[in-house]
């Protein structure tokens, strides 16, 4: 068995509401154990024998879907990838001094050079990114609420989808593993 983190998109925030006991019992119900969930944004711990990477993504996306009636994104990563994200931090001392206004956004695909120029040309402010493989780590120094790097910038510059956690959660995930 693999230990996993699911991560779901934009879910309990602006409308999308899901209780993560329905979350935690769709997971039983499709077979995977262990599971527990961390926070209430759609965060995940779970064991799974059989599927993973972008196939354990589509079939969870399709039975939260069928089952849950809810439409969404999950980014997931096994745990020891999980470990190496927190490993290549590229901003340790934002890390240690400013944990939440440091985010991992990790990404459906990781991005070409130009996507990830495109994207470091439209910083709005004064936020610091960093991409490695399949995560984008960004620094919000005045903060994410009004920041205009936003998720759907970021997916648009990107060309794919992505979901943020704050080091905080980061580092609350990988001790639940």
């Amino acid at each position: 068995m693999v230990i996993h983190i699911a991560l779901l998109r934009a879910v309990n925030v602006g409308g999308r509401k899901l209780a993560m006991a329905e979350l935690r019992a769709m997971f039983a119900m499709v077979g995977f154990t262990n599971t527990r969930t961390i926070l209430q944004s759609g965060n995940i711990v779970f064991e799974s024998g059989e599927r993973t990477g972008a196939a354990l993504e589509a079939f969870l996306e399709i039975e939260t879907e069928r089952r849950l009636k809810l439409r969404t994104d999950y980014l997931v990563r096994a745990a020891e990838e999980w470990n190496a994200i927190v490993a290549r931090n590229p901003f340790p001392r934002q890390a240690k001094d400013d944990p939440s206004h440091l985010l991992v956004l990790p990404l459906k695909s990781p991005p070409t050079t130009t996507e990830l120029a495109a994207l470091e040309a439209a910083l709005p402010g004064r936020e610091t990114i960093a991409a490695k493989g399949r995560e984008l780590y960004a620094y919000y120094p005045d903060g994410i609420g009004k920041s205009k790097l936003t998720v759907a910038l970021i997916e648009r510059k990107l060309n794919t989808r992505c979901t943020g956690r704050n080091w905080n959660t980061v580092l609350k995930l990988q001790a639940a593993l």
